[in-house]
């Protein structure tokens, strides 16, 4: 890791959020800083301090881009820096950050992410007012940034900017973090399509786009396939000229903070004046007022737990803090009278004068009391319907250095796939809920302590610093990724290079993709032929070198083809081969047969579903072509349907790989490809010079598979592990009569 680390930027970090990092407040004419102490200011302070950390230059402070609540005036000429950050703050009208914050993010995309799409609100000048506060970022973002500073753009707020900042600055590195659940497609599907893509396309504008559980980097990718037509393998999408890497990365909190807080006087205090005011059980919870947070459902069951447990009467606390949030917005305002409601009722069903069953408060909590809390409860009650992560959670379970405790938590909550030693119940489940209760205060102390040690050293061993660490390192990775991937177009020197080699050389081994390499690509793949002059070069190549045709062709349209010529041919990527002068086709030997009847029907149906497609059946792999469909936007997008299902429906034990390739959607056996199979004859011969030309996906196999002193090359601009480019098909002739014009037959 130390390689890694070390390579990183050596300009500033740039954080870009709706918020500052700390509150501007005016004091007799002068501006005062205070600075908040969340994880994610702490977070970025450890980029700069940690010496494990990326470089970025310390001789800067970290500069901060951020909305403020002030006026321009009453900041004009006041110093927005204290020893850590200088703040750049965004100046937005009232009315249109009306409509951005409140309205775009708060009623469209924050209740469409927390599956609350009744309450989403889908008007025109959310839109508007979202794309001119983006831009209003990026405009402020403008007047600072460098030639070597790294941005990292922060949440739903502002999904346009990384792609604003790629347009104008493409070389600098931008990372991007969602902190909220990313939909399903059946949810984000619901935003008019000039909104879904204009959101997908700004997002994949960042080199690392990060989210916290891999649900939500699969919902995203899916979204970015049927949206914007980007596949991707294993989680990078090409994007032609560069790659973004989409992963998931779990944000967590400062465990040291928390866990030391434990043994701070105030903090016993706190957990001292707790136990003895409250029954022998405690229940505890803490939440912002909100209806993704599942407060109603808590409630209903603790409800059914004291209906249900009536031993339980009397001996139990449930302390339920809420912390006010947008109670000005009516929604909020009745959410907040119906839990007042739900409250008052269970107290007055099943409290009596010396006991009440729920201590609620709706207020903030200082430090010490919440820390109080957290170490004085038996139970911390987390019962989000939709969660991006909740924190809440890691702090309980980071501040018990007593080792005691359970933890009750959402499936629906991010966190749930870290936690899993937690009671782990459905929210909307009240009897899941009472049960869940009653498990918890049944726990021997034993098994409170395996639970809490297992969650306890995953949340310190991957800490909000890890956290941090993890998203730059994998920044650092990609760069290097690109280096590998880097698009060197042949000029007439490196031509001429490929040329000298070829003529000092005696045994020589060439191998061609076919469509769109030897032929050119066209709309049926039926008449895809090579014409005379090629095929004719192909042939007085083949008399004096090892020539090899490798295609995911099937073997009859090959062999047919280049029956009289004197090459070798691989045909159904790498599956069959037929050796020169033989008229034997050879079936790989991993080859395992019954498993086209179970993906054949699934791609008929997307055929009969998109006119124009259709399903070729080859001898090992069934292909699903959509060239030639009637509506090319609509094919792609079933196109990029069927590789979703396929990809979700074929099983680890088929080890069936599925092919993204050029209109084209193909299922094999994972045995063998172009790379395994051009390697098998590079590695039975003696070359000292070896050539790969192709333009497909699956040319990626064959360029990395074969020796480093190869030549390989790509056709087009994507990034490819070949380490040349020539721009298109109908330069391959040129290119080769030239290689071979020096030497005789």
């Amino acid at each position: 890791m130390e390689n890694l680390t070390n390579s990183g930027s050596s300009g500033r970090l740039i954080i870009v959020a709706y918020r500052l990092p700390f509150k501007l407040v005016r004091e007799n004419d002068q501006v005062r800083l205070f600075q908040n102490s969340g994880g994610l200011v702490s977070a970025v302070l450890s980029l700069v301090k940690d010496t494990r950390m990326p470089k970025f230059n310390t001789s800067e402070k970290i500069q901060w881009v951020g909305f403020s609540e002030n006026t321009r005036e009453e900041l004009e000429g006041q110093s927005l820096a204290n020893e850590e950050f200088q703040a750049h703050p965004v100046f937005i009208p009232e009315e249109v950050n009306e409509n951005y914050y409140e309205g775009f993010c708060n009623n469209l995309i924050w209740p469409l992410c927390h599956y609350f799409p009744s309450l989403a609100r889908f008007n025109d000048e959310y839109f508007e007012a979202y794309q001119t506060a983006n831009r209003l970022f990026f405009e402020k973002l403008d007047e600072i940034l460098e030639p070597d500073d790294t941005i990292w753009v922060q949440d739903y707020q502002l999904m346009l900017l990384p792609g604003m900042i790629r347009e104008k600055y493409p070389s600098n590195k931008i990372g991007f973090f969602f902190h909220i659940p990313f939909p399903s497609y059946e949810l984000f599907r619901m935003l008019p399509v000039r909104w879904r893509k204009a959101l997908v396309d700004g997002i994949l504008g960042a080199d690392v786009v990060g989210f916290h559980t891999n649900d939500y980097v699969e919902y995203f990718l899916k979204a970015a396939r049927l949206v914007s037509e980007y596949g991707n393998k294993l989680h990078y999408i090409n994007m032609s000229n560069r790659i973004v890497k989409v992963d998931s990365f779990p944000i967590s909190i400062d465990f040291e903070k928390f866990n030391a807080a434990f043994d701070e006087p105030e903090v016993m205090q706190a957990r001292n004046d707790a136990r003895q005011s409250l029954k022998e059980k405690v229940i505890f919870s803490v939440d912002r007022l909100d209806y993704s947070k599942g407060i109603i459902h808590r409630l209903k069951g603790y409800q059914r737990f004291l209906e249900r447990y009536p031993e339980w009467h009397e001996k139990v606390s449930f302390v339920m803090v809420v912390v006010p949030s947008r109670d000005t917005i009516e929604q909020y305002q009745q959410m907040k009278s119906d839990i007042d409601q739900t409250v008052g009722k269970i107290n007055a069903d099943f409290g009596n004068i010396y006991w009440q069953p729920i201590i609620y408060q709706y207020r903030s909590m200082p430090y010490h009391e919440l820390v109080g809390m957290y170490t004085a409860s038996d139970v911390a009650l987390i019962t989000p319907v939709r969660d991006g992560m909740n924190l809440v959670c890691k702090e309980y379970v980071a501040s018990r250095k007593d080792r005691k405790g359970v933890l009750i938590l959402s499936e629906m909550a991010g966190a749930a796939a870290e936690l899993g030693e937690a009671i782990i119940i459905n929210p909307l489940d009240s009897q899941d809920i009472a049960d869940a209760i009653k498990q918890a205060f049944e726990m021997p102390v034993e098994e409170q302590t395996k639970r809490m040690d297992a969650m306890r050293e995953r949340i310190k061993d991957y800490d909000v610093f890890a956290w941090t660490n993890d998203f730059f390192t994998q920044m650092t990775m990609l760069e290097q990724e690109h280096d590998r991937l880097r698009q060197v177009f042949l000029n007439t020197s490196g031509i001429d290079a490929i040329r000298q080699a070829y003529e000092a050389s005696t045994d020589r081994i060439l191998f061609f993709d076919y469509d769109g390499t030897l032929a050119p690509i066209v709309a049926d793949p039926a008449k895809a032929i090579i014409s005379e002059d090629v095929k004719k070069l192909i042939g007085e190549i083949a008399k004096r070198d090892t020539v090899v045709i490798v295609s995911g062709r099937d073997k009859q349209f090959l062999g047919d083809l280049f029956n009289d010529l004197p090459v070798h041919i691989i045909a159904e990527h790498g599956a069959l081969v037929k050796t020169k002068g033989s008229e034997e086709w050879m079936l790989n030997a991993d080859y395992e047969e019954g498993w086209k009847e179970s993906i054949r029907p699934i791609m008929d149906m997307y055929a009969k579903r998109c006119p124009g497609a259709f399903v070729e059946e080859k001898e090992t792999s069934l292909a699903w072509h959509y060239r030639t469909a009637d509506e090319k936007e609509y094919a792609t997008r079933r196109a990029q349907e069927l590789l979703w299902q396929l990809k979700n429906y074929i099983q680890p034990e088929l080890n069936l790989q599925v092919i993204d390739g050029n209109k084209v959607v193909e299922v094999k056996k994972t045995a063998f490809n172009k790379g395994t199979a051009t390697r098998m004859f590079v590695d039975n011969g003696s070359y000292d010079f070896v050539l790969a030309i192709g333009d497909d996906t699956t040319d990626e196999d064959m360029f990395e598979a074969l020796p480093d002193t190869s030549f390989t090359i790509k056709i087009g601009d994507d990034l490819s592990a070949a380490r040349n480019h020539i721009r298109s098909q109908d330069e391959v002739f040129h290119f080769l009569t030239f290689m071979v014009s020096s030497v005789s037959e």
